[in-house]
């Protein structure tokens, strides 16, 4: 691991400015039901229990960043790195691994889009959110299939007293607006929570450093706008100590542009007049004895969207050449989503928390164009069968293993493009186990290893990708070892930290290879996509966080990481750099006053096999005031320096900007 050298000089420079802010676990107003959790400790209602391996980032510490998005605040902690793609979509990274390995969840509930696996993190708001819990390498069987490098639970806020709130307002660089409320009321015996929020922008201003290109002339960012509402509600009732029962309901609404690239090639006119999302979940925890209590998660999720292509940029012309959909100049999918899934935990043996966990879910794709035909249908059966076991071997010491059976199995297959039988069911398995040792009451020292895979996307199977790829039916789960060594806990009452080590390799990737040779995948060299790929990770990740002084914190943190294709050196690992650093220093002179400064800086990282996109460093100032009890004023300044820099080759990051936010708590 050549890369670790630089620990040398990382581990002091940690020391003073860098690491995770969640290091160590707060409480706050949490949906407990929402929670997956691997320990054997009962939690209090409104306690965030603390995962086995991971971190977790709180409301507080959104507030504290201003990170209104989940992407955004999960990039404050260490071994996450976020990109973004074509479609002006915001990528999250955990270790290298994509959405498609490490999946999100809403209160345990999977969420993402059926036909490719991703979803797009800059759509999901932080404004109703308790907290973010991020599993890394070793996770509960409970999170499903495709937990391949671990997993995203994010937990939505639940009401504690009669009546509770907050309500803001924002503005900042290109008319972005903002606005939300949430209102929460606890009843005795039943609580309702309900979340409205709207964000509208024109875009996001580019760097003055910036030279213009025929597709790009600088100032505002050409097609970059942006409209986001949501709305979500949850009813719970609790009609006796151990039990609870929930229905929650969960809408957004967006529409955005996709900026062009500002190169010479794979030029797109691309608008995205909407990305509509909608869930539905039901989750229950049942107390059937002392010893043992029965969770059920039932759901359903849409998902609509529509990609409009043009001739040019002017966005008044459509597209009407190519194939399929995209022939009419609009492309549509419904995607579909039903399931569920029990959990029944026993007790009943001394030192030992057993759970079994039964899952199956349905999906379905299903492309249609502008004249309403029918171009694809796609559907898919997954299902899940798992048991896990936390054995107190001793006072300070557990053990906790986990299996599980995955299968993958095509309902229907149809597409106007291709004939061909339904293909057979894929199958998987999980095998886990992990040591810890709890040094004191707030630390803990842990050895991890899993076994993890993930099952190929519909998109993996069936995509033409505009005829430039064969389609692969038949293709199999990759696979990954993931062998991790860390601690986590508060060194001193002023200095809490998380350290790990760890290795990543995985076999059998899901890898794009040319069908009869060339350089590019095109309409006459096709590629396909198959099971050939061995990669290797290897890095480290430090957390720090220090109050030296009454009204003085700092903190941070470090990623360095090696990234290696053991097959095909050639092939890169691509929009994740090895290196991350993330530092803050915030001072609280007199009460009511804070101010924070913020770096994070990223090395290069490949945005193909032959272009690789230049490191940078962002600067943040954030300036806090509480004029009164319940009011929150706050005035930030992000990329101070006004750098140009971009995550993706040809597409640029915001310059300097400025935003302003007055919030109410009540």
């Amino acid at each position: 691991m050549p890369r670790l050298q630089s620990v040398s000089y990382a581990v002091p420079l940690t020391a003073l400015l860098l690491a995770s802010p969640a290091a160590v676990t707060a409480a706050e107003p949490v949906f407990t039901l929402g929670t997956v959790s691997v320990t054997g400790t009962r939690v209090s209602v409104g306690e965030l229990p603390l995962e086995q391996v991971g971190s977790t980032v709180t409301r507080s510490e959104m507030l504290q960043f201003g990170r209104e998005t989940v992407g955004d605040a999960v990039n404050l902690l260490p071994g996450i790195t976020v990109s973004n793609n074509q479609r002006n979509e915001l990528l999250v990274f955990l270790r290298g691994y994509d959405a498609r390995q490490v999946p999100l969840f809403i209160d345990g509930v999977p969420v993402y889009v059926p036909f490719d696996g991703f979803v797009d993190f800059n759509r999901f708001s932080t404004y109703d959110v308790a907290a973010i819990q991020v599993a890394k390498g070793f996770s509960s069987v409970a999170y499903g299939p495709n937990a391949m490098g671990g997993a995203i639970n994010v937990v939505t806020r639940r009401p504690q007293r009669a009546l509770e709130g907050d309500a803001f307002l924002g503005i900042g660089s290109g008319r972005d607006r903002q606005a939300g409320a949430n209102i929460g009321t606890r009843q005795g015996a039943w609580y309702g929570q309900l979340g409205l929020s709207y964000r509208d922008a024109e875009g996001f201003r580019m760097s003055k450093d910036f030279q213009p290109t025929p597709t790009e002339d600088g100032g505002l960012r050409n097609n970059s706008d942006r409209r986001d509402s949501k709305l979500s509600f949850k009813l719970g009732f609790t009609p006796r100590a151990g039990d609870e029962y929930a229905i929650a309901y969960n809408r957004q609404d967006g529409r955005k542009g996709q900026p062009p690239t500002v190169g010479t090639s794979g030029i797109r006119f691309w608008r995205w007049p909407y990305w509509d999302k909608e869930s539905l979940y039901f989750i229950s925890s049942t107390a059937l004895t002392p010893t043992e209590t029965l969770k059920t998660r039932l759901y359903t999720d849409r998902f609509d969207n529509e990609v409009t292509s043009y001739t040019d940029a002017t966005y008044t012309t459509l597209r009407t050449s190519g194939m399929g959909s995209v022939a009419t100049g609009r492309s549509i999918y419904h995607d579909r989503t039903l399931g569920g899934g029990i959990e029944l935990e026993s007790r009943r043996l001394a030192g030992h928390v057993l759970r079994l966990v039964l899952q199956q879910r349905g999906d379905e794709h299903e492309e249609v164009d502008a004249n309403a035909v029918r171009g694809a249908l796609y559907e898919d059966t997954l299902r899940t069968v798992g048991i896990e076991d936390m054995i107190t071997l001793a006072p300070a010491w557990q053990l906790a293993l986990g299996a599980a059976r995955h299968e993958l199995r095509p309902d229907v297959v149809f597409s106007t493009s291709s004939a061909y039988s339904l293909p057979p069911a894929s199958r998987a398995t999980n095998l886990q186990a992990g040591l810890f040792h709890d040094l004191s009451a707030g630390s803990r020292v842990y050895a991890t290893l899993a076994r993890k895979t993930r099952l190929p996307t519909l998109r993996d199977r069936y995509s033409q990708r505009l005829g430039s790829y064969v389609e692969n039916p038949a293709l199999g789960p990759e696979r990954s070892t993931n062998l991790e060594f860390g601690y986590l806990g508060q060194v001193l009452s002023s200095l809490a930290m998380e350290a790990a080590v760890f290795r990543t390799e995985a076999d059998d990737r899901i890898q794009a290879v040319f069908v009869a040779g060339g350089t590019s995948c095109s309409a006459a060299t096709r590629c396909q996509v198959r099971n050939v790929g061995r990669t290797r990770v290897t890095g480290l990740e430090l957390g720090l966080r220090a109050t030296p002084a009454a009204g003085l914190e700092f903190g941070g943190s470090v990623t360095l990481m090696e990234q290696k294709n053991l097959v095909s050196p050639e092939v890169r690992s691509l929009g994740v750099p090895d290196r991350k650093l993330f530092g803050y220093a915030r001072w609280q002179p007199v009460a009511g006053w804070s101010l924070q400064a913020t770096a994070e800086h990223n090395s290069s990282r490949w945005a193909s096999n032959t272009v690789s996109v230049p490191g940078h460093t962002v600067l943040g100032l954030r300036l806090g005031w509480e004029p009164a009890p319940g009011w929150h004023l706050s005035v930030a300044g992000e990329n101070l320096r006004d750098r140009n820099y971009a995550l993706d080759a040809g597409y640029p990051a915001p310059g300097r900007q400025f935003s302003a936010r007055l919030r109410h708590e009540f």
